[in-house]
């Protein structure tokens, strides 16, 4: 009962005028962050950060933590009605979303986002409520063993899964791993690729990648083999969802919520791979696979939202209770607590209840409020879809533009992001799948390091992913989600052979 009277008093102090005005701007805040790509939601609460030095410290946490998942559902606009990601977490919603879109069925692919997000939301908040300390307890056994191994399974599971062939799949991945590598390495800190250019020292952004391989790669291709014609995108046929999407949207909420939640208390990626695993596990349950790639599956647009906004309430877990955080947002957060004065840690749930428990309940709120904010602007973000192509294509290559360039004034982003976006043409010409360039990208380093270190505890011995039972049954995950489906075509092939 403790537990709910906490909570409860959370309820009062988030509920004051002050605290749900707080609240509502950083949702609103969050929202158009996520819809602009290139800001995302770190740039922003790093850019209002003096606000901590005016603002009391629960009403500014509130505003914070609205801007960070206001901008989850955010980035699923473009990424539906533009092929445009305005956030990482948003790189999967583009697969389906905007095949969905030009199939003329935008406004269901945005209404299964914001509702699949505000279910994925609170359930994700309710566990944050109940299993904190648990998870928290769990997440900090694991160690670098384990996240190499983990994300070696995301490696397979993403290039098995979203290419026409695994070999494609492999060859995607592996130019993001090379991008990956680009600029300092983490632990000698050599300069590695870089041509001796000065700008690729520090690597080249993601953010810049996802716009150039998704918004200016779909916009040249557009323009060099589709032809620019002044029709519209495409013809909006209905706004809401119909009986049959609700039918085939809820189990994907569900399965995207139960996957992306353990990722957010780990620091293994953020949210990119429970999209990815999720729209994976979709792929394969789905009884309309042929949708997939072609007309849109509903599905691939539930689950990796579903899955993206669990994943980015559960990394409050480790750190309000660790002080550990598991993203770049959350290590921003933690700087806000630190500038009030207060360290996350385990025992931040006696020294400052008051704060957590008000933070924890403004999360259900928000997420009333983003349903409420998003909802009835389904139909006016379908608008988009009535520019014709030309206006539409140009439209978005000065967005693209505008927004890599803000984020460090470098012409020479410019020249990289139009390069890749070529190459985007390039792999979407040969029907090779680009979002696993992105997920080398964003894990490669991750990866690199949790093996070096996972080699430093083995004393340079690599059977110490097999002495640990963790990291010993992802490799057997891994091994079954490569030989599996050859395995099982090899038994099928056989079986038609030798039937009359």
């Amino acid at each position: 009962m403790d537990l709910w009277n906490q909570l409860l008093m959370g309820f009062a102090t988030a509920a004051t005028p002050i605290n749900l005005l707080w609240c509502f701007v950083g949702c609103a805040v969050g929202t158009a962050v996520g819809v602009l790509p290139g800001i995302g939601p770190a740039v922003a609460v790093a850019m209002l950060l003096p606000i901590t030095t005016k603002v009391e410290a629960t009403a500014s946490m509130i505003f914070f933590a609205g801007i960070y998942y206001g901008a989850m559902y955010g980035g699923s606009t473009t990424s539906i009605l533009l092929n445009t990601p305005g956030e990482t977490g948003s790189m999967v919603t583009a697969l389906e979303g905007s095949k969905m879109a030009k199939s003329g069925r935008a406004g269901a692919a945005l209404a299964t986002s914001a509702i699949g997000s505000f279910v994925a939301g609170t359930i994700a908040t309710v566990l944050v409520t109940l299993f904190a300390p648990l998870l928290a307890n769990f997440a900090i056994r694991l160690g670098p063993p384990e996240y190499f191994c983990l994300m070696l399974l995301a490696f397979t599971t993403v290039s098995a899964v979203l290419g026409r062939s695994t070999l494609r799949g492999m060859v995607a991945l592996f130019i993001g791993l090379a991008m990956g590598l680009i600029g300092m390495d983490q632990i000698s800190g050599q300069a590695r690729y870089t041509g001796g250019v000065p700008e690729l020292l520090d690597g080249i952004e993601i953010v810049l990648v996802a716009v150039g391989l998704f918004a200016v790669g779909e916009s040249l291709y557009a323009v060099l083999y589709e032809g620019g014609t002044g029709q519209t995108q495409n013809k909006l046929t209905r706004v809401h969802m119909t009986r049959d999407d609700w039918r085939r949207s809820w189990p994907a909420w569900i399965r995207g919520t139960l996957i992306g939640f353990p990722f957010g208390t780990i620091p293994a990626g953020g949210s990119e791979i429970p999209t990815f695993l999720s729209y994976a596990a979709e792929k394969k349950l789905a009884r309309n696979q042929s949708e997939f790639g072609t007309v849109g599956a509903i599905e691939g647009v539930a689950g990796p939202e579903a899955a993206n906004n669990a994943a980015i309430t559960a990394t409050l877990i480790p750190l309000l209770t660790l002080g550990i955080p598991t993203s770049n947002t959350a290590a921003i957060l933690l700087g806000a607590f630190q500038n009030y004065g207060i360290q996350p840690g385990p025992q931040l749930f006696q020294t400052s209840a008051a704060l957590v428990w008000a933070l924890i309940a403004s999360l259900y709120i928000g997420n009333v409020m983003l349903l409420i904010l998003n909802l009835p602007m389904v139909g006016l973000w379908v608008k988009l879809l009535k520019i014709p192509k030309p206006y539409l294509y140009a439209g978005i290559l000065i967005f693209a533009t505008v927004g890599v360039y803000g984020m460090r004034q470098s012409a020479f982003d410019l020249v990289l992001l139009y390069g890749i976006g070529l190459i985007g043409v390039v792999m979407r010409r040969f029907d090779f799948p680009t979002a696993p360039v992105v997920v080398g990208m964003i894990l490669g380093p991750l990866a690199e390091a949790q093996l070096r270190n996972a080699l430093s505890i083995g004393e340079g011995r690599w059977t110490i992913f097999l002495q640990r039972p963790m990291s010993a049954t992802l490799l057997v995950i891994v091994v079954a989600v490569l030989m599996l489906p050859k395995v099982l075509g090899m038994w099928k092939a056989l079986h038609l052979t030798r039937s009359p």
